[in-house]
């Protein structure tokens, strides 16, 4: 599966979450650093999930770039 993820800078460090899976976060000190940490996350999220009998959800988030003048 393919989620969409959203990584945002948060000053000292960023912060990422993937919309599609509430509660799903991850924080690291640099972009390479968040992205395979919610990597992680993912994976352990995906993975509760399954153990509580959940369904696991479909990803459906679309993102988007908007160029603005």
């Amino acid at each position: 599966m393919r989620y969409a993820v959203v990584i945002e800078n948060a000053g000292a460090n960023y912060s990422a979450y993937v919309p599609d899976l509430p509660g799903c976060v991850a924080t690291g000190a640099t972009l390479p650093e968040v992205e395979e940490r919610i990597r992680e996350a993912i994976e352990f999220h995906l993975e509760g999930m399954r153990e509580d009998g959940c369904a696991i959800p479909e990803p459906g988030s679309h993102v988007e770039y908007v160029d603005v003048a």
